[in-house]
C-alpha cells in the first residue's frame, strides 16, 4: 500500500494554485525528493501533505486518509524550525517534544518515550548538548537538533524541508545516514532539497519552477535540459 498517494493534487494558498498537476504514489522505504528555485512550491506540498494547508484541488491521501488525520504517524521538519528561543529550553526538551503527537494533552512519557527521545539524540550526534539551552547552540547544532525531534517521533511518513541547509559536512552525512535508516525502517521520506547530491539516492524527483518540470528517477529528471528549463542556466553534471 502506498504511504502518500496524490491524484492531480493542486497545492497553493487561498484556492491560489502554486504547483498542480502532482501524482505521486510513495511506498515504504522510497524517497521522492523535490528541487526546484525559492517559492517554486516544495514548502508548499510538503505542508500540505503534513496537513498544514488544506489541497487547492485533486485528491491526497497519507496513509490512506486525508492529510493531518493521521498526524501522530507523520514527522515534519519546516525550512526554518522555531524552539521558542525566548523560553529557557534544553535540547533535550525540544528532542522531547517529538513525543507529544503520541502522547496527547495530558498523556506522561514512559520508558518507550525516554528510550525513543535517547535514540534519536544518539542517531543525530547531540547527545553530548542534552543539557544545553537551544539559544547557545550554534546553527547546524540547532538544525540536528530538531532532526532528532523528527526522529523521536518514530514516523512512518517524514518530511524534510531543506533539512541539510546550514549543516556542516559531518552534519550533512548525519541527514544522509538519517534519510537512509528511515528508508530501511520501512519508512517513506520526502525532502525538499537544492543540492544535486541529496537527490541522487533518490526513487524519484520532482523539478519545480511554480509548475511541474519533470518527475522521475534522479538520471531522467535531473538533465541539463531540465535544469536550465527550471533554473534559467547550469553547469554540465
Amino acid at each position: 500500500m502506498a504511504l502518500i498517494d496524490t491524484d492531480d493534487l493542486a497545492v497553493g494558498f487561498d484556492r491560489h494554485v502554486v504547483v498542480d498537476c502532482i501524482n505521486l504514489s510513495v511506498g515504504p522505504g522510497e524517497l521522492v525528493v523535490l528541487m526546484g528555485t525559492n517559492g517554486s512550491g516544495k514548502s508548499t506540498i510538503l505542508r500540505t501533505l503534513a496537513g498544514l494547508l488544506e489541497p487547492v484541488s485533486g485528491d491526497c491521501r497519507v496513509l490512506g486518509e486525508w492529510p493531518g488525520s493521521r498526524s501522530a504517524s507523520v514527522a515534519y521538519l519546516p525550512q526554518h524550525p522555531k524552539s521558542l528561543g525566548t523560553l529557557p529550553l534544553r535540547a533535550s526538551d525540544v528532542v522531547r517534544m517529538g513525543r507529544f503527537a503520541s502522547l496527547g494533552l495530558l498523556g506522561r512519557p514512559g520508558p518507550d518515550d525516554r528510550t525513543a527521545v535517547e535514540e534519536a539524540m544518539e542517531r543525530m550526534g547531540v547527545t553530548q548538548f542534552r543539557n544545553k539551552p537551544m539559544h547557545a547552540l550554534s546553527g547546524g547544532q540547532q538544525q540536528r537538533v530538531h532532526l532528532a525531534q523528527v526522529l523521536a517521533r518514530r514516523a512512518d511518513v517524514v518530511l524534510l524541508d531543506e533539512p541539510t541547509a546550514g549543516l556542516d559536512a559531518q552534519g550533512r552525512r548525519a541527514v544522509a545516514r538519517m534519510v537512509e535508516e528511515e528508508r530501511a525502517a520501512g519508512h517513506c521520506v520526502v525532502m525538499a532539497t537544492h543540492d544535486l547530491v541529496d537527490a541522487e539516492p533518490a526513487d524519484s524527483v520532482l523539478l519545480l519552477a511554480h509548475r511541474l518540470i519533470a518527475q522521475g528517477p534522479p538520471a531522467e529528471a535531473l538533465t541539463d535540459e531540465n535544469l536550465r528549463a527550471c533554473y534559467g542556466f547550469t553547469d554540465r553534471h
